[in-house]
């Protein structure tokens, strides 16, 4: 029953990275054509709205698929929760010790230390369904719950550290719908209304309170209950899944792709590609999550804590590992964050080291998975 479920994800997941790179492709594209000053117009005065709103809502579903997860799926146990964590763990401080180390010098930068540090789930998929029944499911699901643990370490990451000054009052209000959510189930409350409804509220007060108003989708998500109430077969937490993937996956993140992917490359020399900001970002998701996430595992393994993702071996980890690279859709969003500034150079360099070090990550790992042997030999 699992296997199905997860197999279905895995397509579902698939097919929106595909989604996903084609609409990058064309916000590049037209950023860097004739049409370039309309692209602007259309995106800079939407941006914020796209982030700060419609993102709510994929940390909503981000929220939901971890808190699953962590009930009925690949990280209700100890034991199979430890690989991907510490993995996960490894390929976020060693992006980000990349960074700092390329951009120590200069201040202004160091917030940019986050940008790496995610692994964006969709447009990993979306790669390796491009390889078949190449790869393990043991390794797909390895990513996926390694990806998961980087989502739920990048949600950790904004809120401690790019968190505006706090106003009192609206954060009491945001407490004040907290309340109201924890006390819709004990009322056995089985319908999304009342929770989406407080939702909105609490996504308010949360962006009025300083605190970056994404965050709201996820206590949401954690605040919505797992289990069936008054008889009903299917929990809400199901059910809001289940409504939410399709327009996040096809709608969401594609939105999200267009207004943020349109870097223009006019007037950029090579001297500007050799920017502190752009190695930092580039070099942290190519080469921090390789190193991170393949120590961390073998750290893991070696030790006995957790046995080796099932019919694969260490290159099979190690492609993997640079799939994990491939940051996208969270490193474009932490960029969003880390240089608020829309015209701003930094945000600029910051964007395009995404590209160069999520494309070569994408690459080299397709390649390695491809042509390289993955699987124990029996």
């Amino acid at each position: 029953m699992f296997i199905r479920i997860f197999q279905r994800f895995i397509k579902s997941e698939s097919a929106s990275g595909i989604v996903l790179c084609m609409t990058a492709l064309l916000a590049f594209t037209i950023a860097n054509s004739s049409f370039s000053t309309q692209y602007q117009a259309l995106t800079e005065p939407l941006l914020h709205w796209v982030n700060d709103c419609l993102m709510t809502l994929f940390f909503l579903m981000v929220g939901l698929g971890i808190k699953r997860e962590m009930k009925e799926g690949e990280l209700n146990s100890t034991s199979k929760i430890i690989l991907p964590a510490v993995a996960a763990l490894g390929g976020m401080l060693f992006p980000a010790l990349v960074y700092w180390i390329l951009n120590a010098n200069n201040p202004g930068a160091l917030p940019g230390f986050g940008i790496p540090v995610a692994t964006d789930i969709a447009f990993s998929l979306g790669v390796l369904s491009l390889l078949g029944s190449r790869v393990p499911l043991s390794l797909k699901v390895f990513l996926t719950a390694l990806a998961i643990f980087d989502d739920l370490g990048a949600i950790i990451l904004i809120a401690l550290f790019y968190t505006n000054n706090l106003a009192p009052i609206p954060l009491l209000l945001a407490g004040g719908c907290i309340l109201c959510l924890l006390a819709l189930p004990r009322l056995k409350i089985n319908s999304l209304i009342p929770y989406l409804t407080t939702g909105c509220f609490l996504w308010f007060f949360i962006l009025k309170s300083g605190v970056h108003a994404t965050l709201a989708g996820v206590i949401l998500a954690f605040l919505i209950p797992a289990t069936a109430l008054n008889d009903s077969s299917v929990s809400l937490l199901h059910r809001l899944e289940g409504y939410l993937l399709n327009w996040v996956a096809y709608l969401i993140l594609p939105i999200f792709a267009f207004m943020n992917a349109g870097i223009t490359l006019t007037g950029i020399s090579l001297s500007q590609l050799m920017n502190p900001i752009v190695l930092g970002v580039a070099f942290g998701l190519f080469l921090g999550k390789q190193i991170g996430v393949t120590l961390s595992t073998f750290i893991v393994v070696k030790s006995g804590l957790a046995p080796m993702p099932r019919d694969s071996n260490w290159m099979g980890v190690y492609g993997i590992a640079l799939i994990c690279g491939i940051g996208f859709t969270m490193s474009f969003f932490v960029s969003s964050l880390a240089f608020p500034n829309l015209n701003s150079t930094d945000l600029a360099f910051a964007k395009t080291g995404v590209l160069i070090g999520s494309g070569l990550s994408g690459i080299v790992g397709f390649l390695v998975l491809r042509f390289l042997p993955i699987r124990r030999l029996s």
